[in-house]
């Protein structure tokens, strides 16, 4: 059978949810996801990149993502950071501006302290999460703000301080072609728009947290290290941790930041379906005790001729 099949299951969506935020300049929006049956769900609160696009890189972006994880029995919560695109002309002056790297962490936990009321908000939704297993996931910029989340630590440039953003509330992660270590490897053009990318200490890192990173994805407009740059945050991190290493791809990862996207220069649906069960699979036996989809779907997707990548684990 094809990775890229997977038998129909409907989902619900519902956006915008609004949550007003003390301080925040706009509403937080969220886009929710969630199977049409079933209860006890666990929760995955889904980073978006930054990007070219003008939606993507909001609660409208990752549906390849949310979807196919909603079809597999998680409540997928999409916030739209104040980094978007879609809202970015309103805020460019505003500290924190371009990329809100402190605010696009603070929205996680403005959800979370919600979560009952966004349950109660979506329509057919109430009563059918669990709210103790939560995971992060994030792709590039959101890869980054789901490190951070985990445990990575950041020294803010305009302050000097060391920033923990931790939230213990959140139990396991994926980070999708995140950004890797800074200091002198961080050489690209680029750099100067992230420079809190030059700080990160992955070293406090301990949540347990699956990186998925492109054999193909060399950034070069950050630096000149090579695509082992985004498989930092697995070797330089301690506890517990697998790396992903897909092969053909690039920073798109198959495809995961929308269908059809212009930017997606490694467009591969079945690169995506196979990402897809090998996340859900690695958080599911994350959040349940017992469960052998990681396993399952390692020996499935990642050994033999056919593999569509490797697994290293510590």
């Amino acid at each position: 059978m094809s990775p890229s099949y997977t038998p129909a299951s409907p989902i619900l969506s519902y956006s915008p949810v609004v949550l007003p935020v003390a301080g925040r300049p706009v509403d937080l929006e969220l886009r929710v996801s969630a199977p049409a049956e079933g209860t006890g769900l666990p929760v995955i609160l889904l980073s978006h990149g930054h990007g070219q696009s003008n939606n993507l890189s909001s609660s409208n972006g990752y549906g390849p993502l949310a979807n196919a994880w909603a079809a597999q029995g998680f409540v997928v919560i999409q916030p739209t950071h104040l980094s978007s695109r879609t809202l970015s002309s309103h805020l460019a002056d505003l500290p924190g501006a371009p990329l809100f790297w402190r605010s696009r962490a603070a929205d996680m936990g403005h959800i979370l302290d919600r979560l009952e009321a966004v349950e109660q908000v979506v329509p057919l939704l109430a009563g059918r999460l669990d709210s103790s297993k939560v995971a992060v996931a994030g792709h590039s910029l959101g890869g980054f703000t789901a490190a951070q989340l985990l445990g990575a630590r950041i020294t803010d440039p305009d302050t000097g301080q060391v920033a923990d953003l931790t939230e213990p509330r959140i139990r396991a992660g994926v980070l999708l072609a995140a950004p890797g270590r800074g200091g002198d490897a961080l050489n690209g053009p680029y750099a100067a728009i992230a420079p809190f990318f030059r700080t990160v200490d992955y070293s406090a890192m301990a949540a347990p947290a699956l990186v998925v990173a492109g054999d193909k994805d060399d950034s070069r407009h950050f630096t000149d290290v090579g695509p082992q740059w985004h498989a930092d945050p697995y070797t330089l991190a301690p506890g517990s941790k697998a790396l992903l290493t897909l092969f053909g791809a690039e920073h798109g990862l198959g495809g995961v930041a929308g269908y059809d996207a212009a930017e997606t220069t490694d467009e591969n649906p079945d690169m995506v379906a196979a990402v897809v069960r090998l996340t859900a699979a690695y958080l599911r036996s994350r959040l349940f005790d017992g469960d052998d989809a990681w396993a399952a779907a390692c020996q499935a997707l990642t050994t033999g001729p056919d593999a569509v990548g490797r697994v290293e684990s510590k």
